[in-house]
């Protein structure tokens, strides 16, 4: 069954596709499209059928056809194609067989990048496992490529046998995921399923139906520069300016003040001068109500801030990313219910907690389709430290299937 999984998935993270926040195109960098073309490829070669790629929003899409007489849901299955904001070239990844649970390994041959309990104790939970890691240069792009890779071995596995009786299945490889717009373009109707997961979560077990809401402010600073020595009563300082409006933001709303269903404002840069300076957050909160306040809270201190000034000194752009897609599958439960089963069957517990972050699900669900988020493996995500089980990828293809085989009865 997992034959091809791991020279699958070590042949993906060879592959450099990482997306670019300042490109206009769709996908926003072309290795995504040569990437795209190679998945196409393979798709035929393990015999599904209908196979396109969506200039229009750089989706890949296949089916895999029903083979039962009787109406059942279409299930679709959903990873990206990009990686995130590192280095992504070259990429030479290290495979640790039988993992101890304890020691430490070394990432370069210099030792100068290691992953260790102390710093990561989640490596306790891989005893006996094997690990694919980086070499300390790069990211591994287990994030998403492993959700792929375990979509494709599930698919190669269920046409190889059609003893295994399902509905119709549609496969989605999606771009630009990393950078907050891959299903901005999504096409619900193209795709056509009753509902779908993503295979983009994490540790063994991980099952979300809940995201943040999130929103992202750029706030533009206006100040009025002359000589410091005769300042005084006409120097409007920008950078001061920014850290005024900063201040006034919950010292406690903070990212790495924050847990669980907590919210946050993170100041993502800082960048200007005496006479101009940007700020960019990211808003974030898993409740509607509370979201909608923090938005509220930004453009309080915006128009408090304006107030002591003759023009206006503060600008603000806000605009929403995605909303907490719980609000639409609590409405119908049933696609939780099939997962959770279906890791009950195969000696998984499911892990049911919020997401602190999005996936496209979140867009994708409120575009029309349902699509809760399943854990495919990688820790320490988008950087040199990030590592997948083997293991646990097995267990997500079995997930998978026994989705499908369940949704088929």
């Amino acid at each position: 069954m997992y034959e091809n999984l791991l020279p699958r998935f070590l042949r993906y993270v060879k592959t450099e596709t990482r997306s670019d926040a300042t490109s206009t195109t769709t996908p926003t960098t072309q290795t995504q499209v040569a990437f795209a073309h190679e998945l196409m490829k393979e798709l035929e070669e393990i015999g599904m059928q209908d196979i396109l790629y969506n200039e229009s929003n750089g989706y890949v899409i296949a089916t895999l056809p029903s083979n039962i007489d009787k109406k059942v849901r279409k299930i679709g299955f959903i990873a990206h194609m990009d990686t995130a904001d590192f280095n992504a070239e070259g990429v030479n990844p290290q495979i640790i067989e039988n993992y101890d649970g304890e020691s430490t390994i070394k990432l370069d041959k210099n030792g100068k990048y290691t992953l260790n309990t102390k710093d990561f104790p989640n490596l306790k939970n891989y005893k006996d496992q094997t690990l694919i890691t980086t070499d300390g240069s790069t990211l591994l792009g287990a994030d998403d490529k492993s959700g792929i890779a375990e979509i494709m071995t599930a698919m190669e596995y269920l046409i190889k046998h059609p003893e295994i009786k399902h509905g119709e299945i549609r496969i989605g490889f999606g771009p630009d995921e990393e950078i907050g717009i891959g299903a901005d373009k999504f096409d619900v109707k193209q795709f056509n399923t009753d509902f779908a997961y993503t295979m983009d979560g994490g540790p063994l077990g991980e099952l979300q139906y809940e995201t943040f809401s999130a929103a992202q402010a750029t706030i533009t600073l206006v100040g009025k520069n002359v000589h410091p020595g005769t300042a005084k009563n006409t120097m409007i300082n920008a950078l001061q300016l920014a850290i005024d409006f900063h201040n006034q933001l919950p010292e406690a709303d903070r990212p790495e003040k924050t847990e669980g269903r907590e919210g946050f404002y993170h100041l993502l840069a800082l960048d200007g001068n005496v006479e101009e300076a940007k700020m960019t957050y990211i808003i974030r909160d898993h409740d509607r109500e509370r979201f909608e306040a923090r938005k509220t809270q930004i453009l309080a201190i915006q128009k408090e801030m304006n107030q002591q000034f003759d023009v206006e000194r503060v600008v603000v752009d806000m605009y929403d990313q995605y909303y907490n897609m719980g609000e639409i599958i609590e409405k119908d439960m049933t696609v939780i219910e099939l997962a959770k089963q279906a890791m009950e069957e195969v000696n998984i517990t499911p892990v049911i907690e919020p997401i602190r972050g999005g996936t496209d699900g979140s867009k994708i669900s409120f575009l029309g389709i349902a699509t809760p988020n399943i854990f495919a493996g990688g820790e320490n995500m988008h950087g040199r430290f990030e590592f997948v089980s083997l293991q646990t990828m097995e267990k997500a293809v079995d997930v998978i299937v026994k989705i499908i085989e369940n949704n088929g009865k």
